[in-house]
């Protein structure tokens, strides 16, 4: 505990709810539409990577893929990355991910802070999102 926060009596309280994804929401999340061979992460200078799908390569070094808006852009090969399959959506461990990859650690990330839960681990580690908001002051 930091050194201005008094600990209370009694045990500390359960963190679960901000670790684990309920069956209702995991049954939401594994209908969401995957084709494992075309569905990637490309770059995007806005959101960092957007989810796209695979028109085909060119040579060993371009892909074609179709972003969100419709356009069709070419990247190069190691700039994009396999989404991974539903069952893997929001999940607990990013170290159980079939690709793991950084567009697809950002998106759990994200995913699982934006349902409010902020506790996710990698491997032996947990990783904590701080849920709070900045304060701005004006001095």
């Amino acid at each position: 505990m930091p050194g201005h926060v008094k600990k209370s009596t009694g045990p500390d309280p359960d963190p679960s709810e901000y670790l684990f994804i309920s069956p209702e929401q995991k049954r939401i999340d594994q209908a969401k539409p995957y084709d494992p061979k075309r569905s990637y992460w490309a770059p995007d200078p806005e959101e960092g990577f957007v989810e796209c799908e695979l028109q085909g390569a060119k040579g060993d070094k371009l892909v074609t893929v179709k972003l969100p808006s419709g356009e069709i852009k070419d990247f190069k090969k190691e700039q994009v990355g396999q989404i991974n399959p539903p069952k893997y959506e929001k999940c607990e461990d990013v170290s159980n991910l079939t690709f793991l990859n950084d567009p697809s650690v950002f998106y759990v990330l994200k995913s699982r802070y934006q349902a409010k839960l902020i506790y996710t681990y990698s491997g032996l580690f947990c990783i904590v999102i701080n849920p709070y908001k900045q304060m701005r002051h004006s001095f």
